[in-house]
């Protein structure tokens, strides 16, 4: 998946020290990224690469985090050069583009950077939002809101029926590429009932023996997801929700139209049921 990033090392404590000139610049704007490209390969400019460009370059940044020792920082209203090695990309490319430990810096970058950008005035009070050196929070002065970075929660769920699971289309997207029922939790529910709820509205089945698979962060929509397989529970008949699915139906592990690519959560569970089959069956 695309946080794991081994051997590489990410460390996320906030620890605002200033840039080196080794240290990695984040640009966005809008949904676009700045990319600095070396022999076709996919990085990021470094200070010392911007800073014949730029004047005031180490005087406002905001500390992201590190990879085996190396500061990534997001910066605002810098210059670059207008050549081929340079250009700027919708943030779609860390889905595709390789080395993976950039791809992941990339995404969580971005995911960072729009929650600055949407707490920069007290949601409270309107006045300007203050960054805090100890910790990744900001806060009013006026009137003391304050704010951490927002993670939605969300479920990822298999649905198992004695050899087939259940996979399904997105309703209005342009891919047909398969994918498993899901949905964000919503406020006082617990992750199992989110479980329960989602596919009785997505797909009016009934679920038990909720098994927890695997978690991920995934940036692209501030979510951490949360994995899990379950048994179908009574009658496998679909009843479709046609605003959220296109469509819905059980594969064997053969009948499985998905390839692996090493990126999301759901792609892992269900590379896991293609090659593995119904691991939890009970013996006859």
């Amino acid at each position: 998946m695309i946080q794991d990033i081994t051997p590489h090392k990410y460390a996320n404590e906030y620890r605002p020290k200033p840039p080196r000139e080794d240290s990695f610049i984040l640009y966005f704007l809008n949904k676009k990224v700045l990319i600095r490209w070396k022999k076709d390969k996919l990085t990021f400019p470094r200070f010392r690469d911007l800073e014949p460009f730029n004047e005031e370059l180490y005087d406002s940044w905001i500390y992201l985090f590190s990879i085996d020792g190396k500061g990534y920082y997001l910066l605002d209203n810098i210059n670059y050069p207008m050549d081929d090695s340079y250009s700027m990309e919708h943030v779609e490319i860390f889905r595709k583009d390789r080395p993976d430990y950039l791809d992941f810096a990339g995404i969580t970058a971005y995911q960072l950077h729009s929650w600055y950008r949407s707490r920069r005035f007290c949601g409270v009070c309107g006045k300007p939002m203050v960054h805090s050196d100890k910790e990744r929070m900001v806060y009013c002065v006026s009137c003391k809101q304050m704010e951490y970075p927002k993670i939605c929660p969300a479920v990822i769920v298999g649905i198992i029926n004695d050899d087939k699971i259940l996979m399904s289309t997105y309703a209005n997207s342009s891919k047909t590429s398969y994918a498993l029922i899901a949905g964000f939790a919503e406020i006082g529910e617990t992750i199992e009932d989110t479980v329960r709820r989602e596919v009785m509205e997505e797909v009016g089945l009934k679920v038990k023996n909720i098994r927890f698979y695997k978690s991920q962060p995934w940036s692209f929509t501030d979510t951490l997801l949360m994995g899990f397989f379950v048994d179908l529970d009574g009658d496998e008949t679909i009843t479709l929700d046609h605003n959220e699915l296109s469509s819905a139906r059980w594969f064997t592990q053969e009948e499985i139209p998905v390839e692996e690519n090493n990126l999301s959560l759901t792609n892992e569970m269900i590379m896991y049921f293609k090659k593995n089959g119904n691991v939890w069956k009970e013996k006859a």
